[in-house]
């Protein structure tokens, strides 16, 4: 054993010759992937004793063992670098080695505690089910609870009118209330798809052993094991709907990438118009004010940042840049196996938890402190010449253009530019209500 690792290592000889061939990255495993290979090490340890193909004692032991690795008591023996033989043959031998030290004397790591089972079912069932839990239990509530903050902030600006954007130019009035409606209208459609990659990433590859054929393991084992695991988790565990695609494909991690994709672009566009409104606080557009959290300068006195739209942005960036390497990853099947699945699971995992850190710290610390600036918003509303828009049904379109560009050159008020165009008092009252204008239909 290397120095570094003979004080506590539960290990054995496979797991130190991966270490010592694979001194890539410094990077584990992701933590939950060891986690699940400890819980379906248990499951199967209990299944194979209910089939009578595994002493009872030697799969009590097995499962108490994977159940402490499930529980996270031995995170810190799962030393390999991630970037390792890509079926994750060395993590799972590593899982092997640890467990049947924990589990005592008569336990073999392959004989027993990997009976049958194939690193290359195992492994991609584990960081299926891992990427499956950390959306249920960290991302799917993180984006629930943006979305209700950008909600409320909907409500409560549901009466400031503004002007509308296009092309970054002036358009007709809007409410504030109605584009934080539409950023969180995008989140909830972020979590529908997110939501809808999860039956596809929940059904696993276990029990087609090496090559997807079920050779060495009994046909109820991948059965019994699922139905263990959903029972320990209450995550919905199935079976693939072809064990050849299971085994050779990977497109339920790219499938589920491909939705945190877009959660990552919905997210950009929020951050974004987030710190353009924010702008100013003299010569930007200072429509919201966004809560300060710290010096933006260390020269600049008084200077505050959007830090936290900030390092949003810069968290999708991350994402989408994850999600290219799991494309190309997921290209990576050949005949009857994808060896990019360590890599796989390291970017899915960081893209996970890196959306949900984001969305929390983007609801927390920034959606639920905004303030709006209710006299600039109403400034704009009445200063935009998009305005004119609404007088094209009583003088038409070429009509209200040429009052456009006399008020554009002139500098003068719409209304003032358009009663001298002889629009009268009554019509100039009707078609230029900011409020009507933003909220047509009531």
């Amino acid at each position: 054993m290397t120095e570094a690792t003979e004080k506590k290592a539960l290990w054995g000889v496979e797991t130190e010759k991966a270490i010592a061939n694979f001194p890539v990255s410094g990077e584990p495993i992701p933590v939950p992937v060891a986690r699940w290979l400890g819980r379906i090490k248990a499951a199967a340890a209990r299944a194979n004793a209910d089939l009578e193909l595994l002493d009872r004692d030697l799969a009590d032991r097995i499962a108490a063992a994977g159940d402490r690795i499930a529980e996270g008591q031995f995170d810190d023996q799962f030393p390999i670098d991630v970037f390792q033989t890509g079926s994750g043959t060395s993590s799972n031998m590593n899982a092997n080695e640890v467990i049947a030290t924990l589990a005592g004397e008569g336990v073999h790591p392959n004989d027993h505690v990997n009976m049958g089972q194939s690193s290359n079912d195992v492994f991609p069932s584990a960081v299926h089910l891992a990427a499956l839990g950390e959306i249920a239990s960290d991302l799917l509530p993180a984006l629930t609870l943006l979305a209700e903050s950008l909600e409320r902030k909907a409500a409560e600006f549901d009466d400031v009118v503004k002007s509308g954007r296009t092309h970054l130019m002036d358009a007709v009035p809007v409410t504030l209330g109605q584009e934080f409606a539409g950023y969180a209208a995008q989140v909830r459609q972020g979590i529908a798809r997110v939501e809808d990659a999860m039956p596809r990433l929940g059904q696993i590859p276990l029990g087609g052993t090496a090559t997807g054929t079920g050779l060495n393991t009994h046909p109820e084992f991948a059965a019994r094991v699922r139905d263990h695991l959903s029972a320990d988790t209450g995550l919905t565990i199935s079976a693939p709907a072809d064990h050849f695609e299971a085994q050779a494909a990977r497109d339920g991690l790219v499938e589920a990438s491909g939705a945190l994709k877009v959660v990552a672009v919905s997210l950009t566009k929020i951050a974004n118009d987030l710190r353009l409104m924010g702008s100013g606080p003299r010569a930007g557009l200072t429509e919201i004010f966004l809560p300060e959290l710290q010096k933006g300068s260390s020269i600049m006195p008084g200077k505050v940042n959007p830090v936290i739209p900030e390092v949003v942005t810069q968290v999708a960036a991350q994402v989408i840049g994850n999600d290219t390497t799991i494309t190309v990853g997921g290209m990576g099947g050949h005949f009857e196996l994808n060896v990019y699945v360590p890599l796989l699971a390291r970017n899915l995992l960081q893209s996970i938890g890196l959306l949900a850190s984001a969305s929390r710290m983007l609801a927390e610390k920034c959606v639920d402190g905004v303030e709006a600036n209710r006299e600039r918003n109403e400034q704009y509303a009445e200063s935009t010449l998009s305005a004119a828009t609404a007088l094209n049904p009583y003088i038409g379109y070429d009509k209200a253009s040429e009052i456009v560009k006399e008020a554009t050159a002139s500098g003068r008020p719409l209304r003032e530019v358009a009663r001298e165009a002889g629009v009268d008092e009554a019509t100039l009252d009707q078609a230029l209500d900011y409020d009507r204008m933003a909220k047509p239909h009531g």
